[in-house]
């Protein structure tokens, strides 16, 4: 046996030790020192053959794992940016953010170790094994893009666009989105079975992967904690949970103040706050300039409140005009009080207005109608549906029950709409494929 194999032996005996002992339970920050010793004396290239041959000797893969835990406590001292938000609270928006990057560095590692093994490996059993966990795994990395960095998109990256650092978001939205595309690349190579461009191009997407947290880690991060308050963190915090989070789960969280948004900022920034920033972030600010937006308030006079925006009533006029439905609703006493102008499937003249809806449907169908408003009176009910043909026509109608914050019934609106060209409909148009 020659001296390189018996090393060899010796870094995979090191291995399998730690991997019996976080199978134990040991704790990782207990075998961190011990993992950088071993790791100093192993290669990049020496640890897919290492894991190869632990699988072949009865270690799952899924064990093999919980090395890379190991490895991404060490590795993520190189990476970590102004520091770990220790001193924020449980469910504060910018901790949640940065305890995700810790998970995206670990599955980028894993990502990356577990292709580079794929690559060595001849066994068939063993390749099946490594598919099936690298198919999950990259299921898992799509997240990021819907979760992660949706939330930074679009609750981050609007307060300091206000403030006119554009060229910053502008930047990281580019990168986040060639992210998404190398990860959906990925999926889609799993799936035709071509595994010498997955492995290949599965190093490239964790390099991004990383590369993209040290960025937000040193540049977005100290900017966000440096610029926003309570009021903005709580405005974020209160969104959070329609985009969701990559594998972490945040603890409820109020400073006790009121949520600012923003467009209730000032959007000037002092030289103090400046100097605050990240170098980088200064750099960009001499280099583009600042652009701050000074569009004013977003309600203006005469503005209706909708709780999700503010409209003239001219625009919300011509809002229900464009909508590519017909919507009536009738109140709580069963009298229609309002339809959309704009496209219409049935008639509907001024003269129904504060009629019972009852007396707008044929006299045999009439029983019906007093039985679904019934059921969302009483709230058995949330939706009642129908489709039907209508000449050219294939028409959709829906009714739902419309009630208040505190769910007290308000009324009824019935959606109709033409639905033939939808259904029609194949393949995919994207927003980049529209020509003038």
């Amino acid at each position: 046996m020659t001296e390189g194999l018996k090393n060899f032996e010796v870094k995979k005996e090191k291995l399998k030790g730690l991997l019996l002992k976080l199978h134990e339970g040991a704790d990782v920050e207990e075998l961190k020192e011990e993992f950088r010793e071993v790791l100093a004396s192993i290669s990049p290239l020496e640890i897919p053959l290492i894991e190869q041959e632990l699988v072949k000797e009865g270690i799952s893969v899924k064990d093999i794992a919980k090395m890379c835990d190991l490895h991404v406590e060490v590795f993520r001292e190189s990476v970590a940016g102004a520091g770990n938000y220790s001193h924020l609270p449980d469910g504060h928006p910018l901790k949640t953010l940065y305890f995700e990057n810790r998970e995206i560095i670990k599955d980028a590692e894993m990502l990356n170790l577990y292709a580079q093994t794929l690559s060595k490996t001849q066994d068939e059993a063993v390749r099946k094994q490594m598919i099936e966990v690298l198919e999950e795994l990259v299921k898992s990395l799509r997240l990021i893009g819907f979760t992660h960095y949706s939330r930074e998109e679009m609750l981050l990256f609007p307060y300091i666009e206000r403030l006119g650092l554009t060229a910053v978001a502008t930047v990281l939205w580019t990168k986040h989105d060639e992210i998404r595309f190398m990860i959906k690349r990925l999926q889609e190579f799993l799936a035709k079975k071509d595994y010498e461009k997955f492995i290949r191009e599965a190093q490239e997407a964790s390099r991004a992967l990383i590369d993209m947290v040290f960025r937000e880690d040193n540049i977005l991060y100290p900017t966000v904690e440096a610029l926003l308050g309570d009021g903005e963190w709580k405005a974020i915090r209160m969104q959070e949970e329609e985009f969701g989070y990559y594998k972490v789960r945040p603890g409820e969280w109020d400073p006790g103040v009121e949520p600012i948004y923003p467009w209730q900022i000032d959007p000037e920034l002092s030289a103090e706050k400046i100097l605050s920033l990240p170098q980088e972030v200064r750099k960009a600010i001499e280099k583009y300039g600042l652009q701050p937006d000074k569009s004013g308030d977003v309600k203006r006079p005469g503005d209706i409140d909708l709780g999700t925006g503010y409209l003239s009533v001219e625009e919300l006029k011509a809002i229900f005009e464009a909508l590519p439905l017909d919507i009536t609703f009738v109140d709580k006493n069963d009298r229609v009080r309002f339809f959309s102008p704009g496209e219409r499937i049935f008639a509907r003249p001024l003269n129904i207005l504060g009629r019972p809806v009852q007396l707008c449907h044929p006299p045999k169908s009439v029983h019906i109608v007093n039985k679904i408003l019934k059921a969302f009176k009483d709230g058995r009910k949330d939706k009642a549906e129908f489709w039907l043909k209508l000449g050219d026509k294939f028409v959709y109608i829906l009714y739902v029950p419309v009630k208040n914050e505190k769910g007290e019934y308000l009324g009824t609106l019935e959606i109709t709409m033409d639905v033939k060209r939808y259904k029609e409909l194949e393949g995919e148009k994207r927003l980049l494929d529209w020509r003038d």
